[in-house]
């Protein structure tokens, strides 16, 4: 198992990205194909519940997640969002293969802690990733996924309270025109 003081050698890092279609957990359309059992649509469902009630997800292209360094793991990940030049949020990030809908492509999904009312396909987001959970890891149920979820968004809640994390929420990289918005995807070099 990853050590947490390995996982948070590469924070804070910064990155930003157009919003993507995910893999259409979440969403509005469900977008299930016609060959999965009722089962298995009743428990997209119960995670499609979930997410309505947890706030706003929002997938970064395939260029910025291989764009990741490699002190960034797969893991879940907390800090701050921001869509094109709207208020910065709490957010909660899953890095990596979601192993329970067994993903075949690595994903940044970002939950925003805010309930925006609306699709932002194609917004700029903006994240400043501060804190790390966990690792990612597999789950036997979607109960279990839902119970660890919940449990992420409360560390997250939590964790970004506090004044050490609360700085990076008035980040310059959040501010317009900023010389910040030369990081992109944690170089500083542009």
């Amino acid at each position: 198992m990853l050590g947490r003081n390995v996982a948070m050698k590469g924070l804070p890092y910064f990155t930003v990205g157009k919003v993507v279609k995910g893999f259409g957990r979440g969403s509005k359309d469900l977008g299930i194909p016609t060959e999965v059992v009722l089962s298995e649509l009743c428990e997209t469902l119960k995670f499609e519940a979930l997410m309505e009630a947890v706030g706003a997800r929002a997938n970064f292209p395939d260029e910025v997640v291989n764009g990741l360094p490699e002190e960034i793991h797969t893991g879940v990940y907390y800090g701050w969002a921001k869509l094109d030049n709207g208020p910065v949020h709490k957010m909660v990030m899953s890095i990596g293969w979601n192993p329970y809908f067994r993903n075949v492509k690595k994903s940044m999904e970002t939950h925003i802690l805010n309930d925006f009312g609306t699709d932002f396909y194609g917004s700029q987001l903006k994240v400043c990733l501060t804190g790390y959970i966990r690792p990612e890891m597999d789950f036997r149920t979607l109960d279990d996924l839902i119970s660890t979820i919940k449990h992420d968004i409360d560390t997250a809640d939590r964790q970004l309270e506090t004044a050490a994390m609360k700085i990076f929420k008035d980040h310059s990289f959040f501010q317009p025109e900023s010389k910040e918005d030369k990081i992109v995807n944690g170089d500083t070099s542009h």
